[in-house]
This record gives C-alpha cells, sequence and structure tokens, in this order.
C-alpha cells in the first residue's frame, strides 16, 4: 500500500527534502539557544527523525527507517553544517524554509497515515500515527530545548491542525478505496494548503470559551514583537 503512494525513488528523495527542512529547522532553533554543534545536531536529528522513529517503533517497523537508511540519519548532519556556517543567510530565508516545511507536514502526515494503515492498525490509529510522523519531531525538539512546544502555543498559526486535516483525509480515502496513483497528491495538497493558508493568514486554533482569569498572560521567549505579555495586576 505504501509504495503506491509514490514510486519507490521518488518517495525516498521526497522523504529526504522533508527531513532536510524539518533538520534545518531545528538546527537554527539550536542557534537561536545559543547551543554548540552538538546541540545543534541533536535537535537538527530530532526535529527532521523524531516522527517518524515513533511511528516506526509502534507499528513495529525495525528497524526503524531511521536507520536502516544512511542517507535519512546523515541529512541533519548537513543540514546543521549549513546552519552552522551560513545561519543569518538561512534566517534570511526563513519564508522559503517555511514553505518546504509545510510541503514535508503534508507529505509526513500522508505517509506516516498509510505506513500505519499497511501495518494493520485501524483508520482513527493511522491517523493518528500520521500526525504524530508530521509534528512528533518539532514537539521532541521544543521539548530539549526547554520550550512550550510549538503545537501547544495558542500565539503560533495552525500546525497540528492542517496535519490532522491531512492524515484524516488519507484515512478516509484508504477507507473508500480512493487512495491511489491518481489521488495520492490530494491529502498531501490538504495538509501542505491549509498550513499554507494557516501561515498566511495567521489562523490561530480558539482559546477556552468565554475565558477570563485575572493571572498575568505567560508568553513564552521568541514570540514576535508584536506580541507582548500582560502586566500582572497589583492586588
Amino acid at each position: 500500500m505504501l509504495t503506491d503512494l509514490f514510486s519507490p525513488s521518488v518517495q525516498h528523495w521526497l522523504d529526504i527534502v522533508g527531513i532536510f527542512v524539518f533538520a534545518i529547522s531545528g538546527a537554527l532553533l539550536g542557534v537561536r539557544k545559543n547551543f554548540d554543534v552538538f546541540g545543534m545536531a541533536v535537535l537538527a536529528e530530532v526535529t527532521a527523525l523524531g516522527g517518524g522513529l515513533f511511528r516506526d517503533l509502534v507499528i513495529g517497523a525495525v528497524p526503524p527507517a531511521a536507520f536502516s537508511d544512511l542517507g535519512y540519519f546523515v541529512t541533519p548532519l548537513i543540514a546543521t553544517l549549513i546552519v552552522f556556517f551560513l545561519h543569518p543567510e538561512v534566517e534570511r530565508i526563513t519564508s522559503a524554509v517555511n514553505v518546504f516545511d509545510a510541503a514535508g507536514l503534508g507529505l509526513f502526515c500522508v505517509t506516516g497515515t498509510v505506513k500505519a494503515y499497511a501495518h494493520g492498525l485501524g483508520l482513527t490509529q493511522s491517523a493518528t500515527l500520521g500526525l504524530a510522523t508530521a509534528v512528533g519531531g518539532g514537539v521532541l525538539r521544543d521539548v530539549l530545548a526547554h520550550e512550550v512546544p510549538s503545537l501547544l502555543r495558542w500565539d503560533r498559526d495552525l500546525y497540528a491542525v492542517p496535519a490532522m486535516a491531512g492524515a484524516t483525509t488519507a484515512a478516509l480515502m484508504l477507507k473508500f478505496g480512493a487512495l491511489h496513483g491518481a489521488t495520492n497528491a490530494i491529502p498531501v495538497v490538504v495538509g501542505c494548503g491549509l498550513r499554507l493558508l494557516a501561515m498566511r493568514f495567521h489562523w490561530r486554533a480558539p482559546r477556552a470559551w468565554h475565558r477570563r482569569s485575572a493571572a498575568a498572560e505567560e508568553v513564552a521567549p521568541g514570540v514576535g514583537p508584536n506580541v507582548t505579555p500582560r502586566k500582572a495586576t497589583r492586588r
């Protein structure tokens, strides 16, 4: 089933591109956190491979692809070296990196769903692992860097929701036998397209209904200059 989504060679190179872009984001966070080159490499590897590694361990696909394919492991190291020497230039093309990141998100949420389904999981479980494949590495990256994971932050554009939409679309198409050579790009476009729209229009998930709190609103470091924390009120 997985090999029907794309030809093996195309699938491999799409994976490499997605891994590279995810690794760039991990290495850049290492720069912002003033990590040394080893710390940058760890964040790059975790960001790029963490989601797929978790998926493969859950479904019993061992050894995981991250360890059975040398290209998967080496690509984040190459991304780390590029960021190490050229991080000012990479920072300047963040918009382009974000576009590729959205494409990687759309691809990984779908391939993760299909691979889990091919290993006998139900549709709901497969879609959940598709979501984990797409966002799991970013969660691990943020935890290691002592950041609140981006997908839990109200002040960040939607990330998990587009991945969830792409994975769900893939699962529904699998259910009705509609995922084949002529339609395999549809769920990828759904996930990628929603992420691009979220970045363009700054879509965010709603917070608690009728939220009322006298506590200071916590904004984690690194939030853009247009977002400032609310001052605590003295009692």
